[in-house]
């Protein structure tokens, strides 16, 4: 039995780098081994947080331990932390990164930690370069990249960044495990009515955050096709602004959309997720740039068919004319996509999806985190 501590975010903590490594932790539990959570007593000041709030209303697990008191924005916070963890002596530290804003912080506790010449230290890289820029990026990148030991990215994108950054130390490439702890999949009929939404209409699902990145705005545009209008399909959108939900506003009064869409623009809780996919035909990733993205397990999970665009790692997670529809990120090319998902129609892609959900484990995960630390010399 190994002693794991992760380091990010986690409850009361909202969204999906806590819901991941809450899962993880449960699943090194259920293999044998002890795990915490080290999350933030302070993740982002509120004047940088984009959307309404940080914390969750869902009650917090009761089998995991989260200790929440990382300042991201204090060095003697960092400091303390990095003594307090050097002392603990876990076997493996598990990090999140995300963002460079966390390079600071987490370089600095982790090199407090390395001075126990005992803990190995995996980084788990959503990005490392992120799709906003800012100032300090790539200092801080780097400065937090030499306080691991090795590394795990969830897409190839992720890797060829990290390999501009870092090119030695140990690295695996490893698919984003399937967020199965949203429930069992539920009737497309029940779910449209615990939400109040029409039986029997066509409805696709744009679900998660909205940042520009994510191109909401080109599929606004797709939706005022001609054909896609007069084919009655309905866009439901799902997730919270994190930029001016004003620009959006302006473009659906200009594009005559009102009717066409269903917009839910509250943060989703976890305990509402599972209505939302199980109640969509099909979920739509109309990015301009991605790495990995965390709703195509969410789509894995609920066996929904996926349409997605071109870009980073999300045409290999998502076989073209299997488990769903490879487009280009442009208007005419989602509104053909999203056509010709209903000529196909649903049922075509389910016996896909069943069979390639099968390599998203959490167990693949957890095998690929222990082979690393197996390969780091301390």
């Amino acid at each position: 039995m190994a002693r794991y501590i992760i380091i990010g975010p986690g409850h009361p903590l909202r969204g999906g780098l806590a819901t991941f490594n809450q899962r993880l932790a449960k699943e090194l539990i259920q293999s044998g081994h002890d795990c915490t959570i080290y999350s933030f007593s302070l993740q982002y000041p509120s004047f940088l947080f984009p959307g309404k709030t940080q914390f969750s209303d869902e009650p917090q697990p009761d089998d995991i331990t989260i200790h929440s008191v990382i300042n991201s924005i204090n060095p003697f916070n960092w400091l303390k932390i990095g003594n307090r963890l050097k002392k603990e002596n876990p076997d493996i530290i598990i990090v999140r990164f995300w963002l460079p804003l966390m390079g600071p912080a987490l370089g600095t506790i982790l090199r407090r930690v390395r001075k126990n010449k005992h803990t190995r230290i995996i980084c788990i890289a959503d990005n490392v370069i992120p799709h906003e820029k800012r100032f300090g990026d790539k200092p801080f990148t780097r400065y937090f990249l030499k306080s691991c030991d090795a590394f795990i990215t969830m897409s190839e994108k992720v890797m060829t960044d990290l390999r501009l950054f870092q090119k030695t130390r140990p690295a695996r490439l490893v698919s984003h495990p399937l967020y199965d702890n949203f429930g069992a999949i539920l009737t497309k009929e029940d779910a449209r009515k615990h939400l109040g939404l029409p039986e029997n209409e066509k409805i696709i699902l744009f679900f998660g955050f909205i940042r520009k990145y994510k191109g909401l705005d080109i599929l606004f545009d797709a939706m005022a096709d001609e054909r896609i209008k007069q084919s009655g399909i309905k866009l439901l959108v799902a997730g919270e602004f994190y930029e001016d939900a004003k620009l959006y506003e302006a473009q659906i009064e200009k594009l005559g959309l009102k009717d066409q869409l269903i917009l839910k623009t509250d943060f989703i809780p976890d305990s509402e997720v599972k209505y939302f996919l199980c109640a969509a035909d099909a979920v739509i990733q109309p990015y301009r740039n991605a790495t990995q993205s965390g709703v195509t397990p969410l789509a894995y999970h609920f066996e929904k068919p996926m349409i997605v665009t071109n870009v980073g790692g999300l045409p290999l997670l998502v076989p073209d004319k299997k488990v769903g529809l490879v487009v280009e990120p442009t208007p005419a090319a989602l509104a053909d996509g999203i056509l010709e998902f209903y000529q196909l129609g649903e049922n075509y892609f389910i016996p896909h999806l069943r069979r390639e959900k099968q390599q998203y484990s959490w167990a693949n995960m957890v095998n690929t985190i222990t082979q690393l630390a197996n390969d780091i010399q301390k």
